[in-house]
């Protein structure tokens, strides 16, 4: 074994280099993630700073500024969901896991991330049909249909899915002498 890493991240473990590849697809849903927090927020406060700069220089701003809130703050939370999900920074509890053996604190983390995927998965299928209704809500000053702001719950939902089978092939990836850190993984 590498110094100091542990079988699933040099691709020796039980399940070759999947645990490894999870890992980078983890990370690259983080850094997509960032980009559209750092791009949501750089357009409001932009938008907002224009607006009141406009309000107070003609005596009038700009009317989609008003708007772009509601397509762009549920992208914003969207986002913070995922990047929270793949930094494993949920709110957790870990009294049950403190008492387990680090065997079965494997097993408790697969079983709580098989049952994340399973209401992330159906919380993406339940959202269909608000997809399709929202496809015919138009913002009335942009113009742009409602559903922009609405496909940010997929997002959300469908990247906490892919993190949670990432998470269940690095958990089933590690070697039976890998120590776990509860506090490092999802129990929500």
């Amino acid at each position: 074994m590498a110094r100091g890493r542990s079988e699933a991240a040099t691709g020796r473990g039980p399940l070759g280099p999947l645990p490894m590849l999870a890992g980078w697809v983890t990370a690259a849903l983080d850094a997509v993630s960032r980009v559209i927090v750092v791009t949501t927020l750089s357009t409001l406060f932009l938008a907002l700073l224009v607006n009141v700069v406009l309000r107070y220089a003609f005596g009038s701003g700009i009317a989609w500024a008003y708007e772009i809130h509601a397509v762009l703050l549920p992208w914003l939370v969207a986002a913070g969901i995922v990047i929270a999900s793949a930094r494993s920074r949920q709110i957790t509890v870990s009294l049950l896991p403190d008492a387990l053996s680090p065997g079965a604190v494997r097993g408790l983390l697969v079983v709580t991330s098989v049952i994340v995927l399973a209401i992330s998965v159906s919380v993406v299928w339940t959202s269909q049909p608000i997809l399709k209704a929202s496809q015919f809500q138009r913002l009335s000053t942009l113009g742009i249909t409602q559903v922009w702001g609405y496909s940010s719950l997929v997002y959300a939902f469908a990247g906490v899915a892919v993190i949670m089978v990432m998470d269940i092939i690095r958990l089933l990836g590690a070697g039976a002498a890998t120590p776990l850190a509860p506090e490092a993984q999802s129990l929500s």
